[in-house]
């Protein structure tokens, strides 16, 4: 069976990447320059997320060229995978990064530093307009790539810490309210590690090749069981090599009949779990009655 690709949406996809890791260099140098200037952790905080952002849009890009690649005799699934492992690293490392803010935080408490509210609120205001515009970006492929998403989720935290950075600003300029600082960043770490966290486990999932969580073995079992040529099927194994990639292998123990009708049969069992459960890539293994044990997963009954 054919598999097409349409290479102008990878080729539109990859653009949007570019601008968006541009971007977030950009804002990088800007914001450590105003943290030290202006004495803010939380522009710091910002600054390091933003430079986060950039890797992590960085190893996107190259695992969407990865994934491009043909499949070989070494990698007979291709390189799809290096999407989800770039999802990985994204969201261990954000959460690495966030873990040592805390600490700093911490030490900003027990010491607070004098901050200048004014360049405090401006740098963050910049970074605001541009992580907004590295969202917008993203976010419609974010919708279908896990990898996409993990880079989505480190835009989208960076825009939500840019605003509070800015609220910051203003309360330290009127208030001089120092505490308000490491405040905001242990606030932004807690959401970051939170969504992070959630990327972290699903991509896990998928490199342990677990089935998609939205997927009941139960219900295939009584669809497939429907088909008065079939007895049961049983041995089935569904996993995920890549977004959107789901595989299923099973044994279908089916009533006496030629093997030329084997073929329909085969044909309206995998429309059935294309269209029914999304299944793309299906193997079927016909017998009657050769497995001695005929349990749901090949263990037992």
């Amino acid at each position: 069976m054919g598999h097409g690709h349409d290479h102008r949406g990878v080729n539109t996809t990859s653009g949007r990447l570019i601008i968006t890791m541009l971007l977030n260099f950009v804002i990088t140098i800007a914001q450590i320059v105003g943290g030290i200037i202006s004495g803010s952790l939380a522009l710091i905080s910002d600054a390091l997320h933003n430079f986060s952002d950039g890797i992590a849009v960085i190893l996107s890009y190259i695992a969407i060229k990865l994934k491009q690649r043909d499949s070989s005799h070494r990698h007979t699934f291709g390189l799809k995978r290096a999407e989800i492992l770039a999802a990985v690293i994204n969201s261990a490392v954000l959460i690495i990064i966030y873990f040592f803010l805390f600490y700093e935080a911490v030490s900003r408490f027990l010491e607070p530093h004098k901050i200048e509210a004014v360049t405090m609120t401006i740098v963050a205001f910049v970074g605001l307009v541009a992580n907004i515009i590295g969202t917008l970006l993203l976010k419609r492929d974010a919708k279908d790539s896990i990898n996409i998403r993990s880079s989505y989720i480190h835009l989208l935290g960076d825009s939500v810490s840019s605003v509070a950075v800015i609220l910051g600003g203003i309360a330290i300029a009127i208030w001089e309210v120092m505490w308000i600082d490491p405040l905001l960043t242990v606030l932004i770490g807690i959401y970051i590690i939170k969504e992070s966290y959630d990327i972290l486990s699903d991509a896990i999932h998928v490199l342990m090749e677990g089935a998609p969580a939205d997927l009941s073995l139960n219900e295939i079992k009584i669809a497939v069981e429907k088909f008065s040529e079939v007895d049961d099927i049983h041995h089935i194994h569904v996993w995920t090599v890549g977004d959107n990639d789901i595989h299923l292998e099973a044994h279908v123990n089916v009533n006496d009949m030629k093997i030329s009708e084997s073929d329909k049969l085969r044909n309206k069992i995998e429309q059935l779990l294309e269209s029914r459960f999304g299944i793309q890539h299906i193997t079927l293994q016909f017998e009657c009655n050769q497995c001695l044990e005929e349990g749901l997963l090949g263990h037992h009954k």
